[in-house]
């Protein structure tokens, strides 16, 4: 068995088996690592009525990692982040739960459309070696909103050719999804083995 754990949670809008989920996590089961998926509460209910009901409270979420962490640990053998709302989630509790790390596939710096509304401030002082995977024409945040940021010293970005907000680049990029997500795959990789 992996003497570690990558924890991964979802994004709002869809589950711990989707499609982006399961590329991500396959792709690293392939390269050796053990990874742990879960869902927040309001998608277990989602499962249940089949409802489109909003994400949960903050607060709420952030218990869900605190439980998850607490069931997976020890905290300092395991990974924590995920897709969009997941990695933003982990990132709030990853310094106070000290675990090894942290991963954000596709961070939701501000809302769509309004680059005013960023939410970066604990960023700013993490602590946490983090890793953030980002398309770079994400709407949530873009690379050249990104680059202008105040971000902490243990934050490092690896940029997606053309990706949007699930590394999806457009055809006449001359890149491919497969490529992208590859390349996030391999640099998950590498980030967990540099920290072990």
């Amino acid at each position: 068995m992996a003497s570690r754990t990558i924890v991964l949670a979802h994004g709002a809008g869809a589950g711990m088996d989707s499609p982006f989920m399961n590329s991500i996590s396959s792709g690293l089961v392939e390269r050796g690592e053990r990874v742990a998926r879960f869902e927040f509460p309001y998608m277990n209910e989602r499962r249940i009525d089949g409802g489109r009901k909003p994400p949960n409270a903050s607060a709420t979420l952030m218990d869900c990692w605190r439980e998850a962490i607490k069931l997976l640990g020890p905290a300092d053998r395991l990974v924590i982040g995920g897709k969009s709302l997941g990695g933003r989630i982990a990132s709030l509790v990853a310094d106070e739960t000290n675990v090894a790390g942290l991963i954000c596939l596709g961070y939701p710096f501000h809302p769509p459309g309004r680059p005013e509304r960023i939410r970066t401030q604990h960023l700013m002082d993490l602590a946490t070696p983090t890793l953030i995977v980002q398309g770079e024409r994400d709407p949530f945040g873009n690379q050249g909103e990104v680059d202008g940021y105040d971000l902490s010293n243990s934050i490092r970005i690896v940029w997606l050719s053309d990706g949007d907000h699930s590394f999806k680049p457009r055809k006449k990029s001359g890149h491919t999804e497969r490529e992208n997500l590859d390349k996030a795959i391999h640099s998950i990789s590498t980030f967990v083995q540099r920290l072990f």
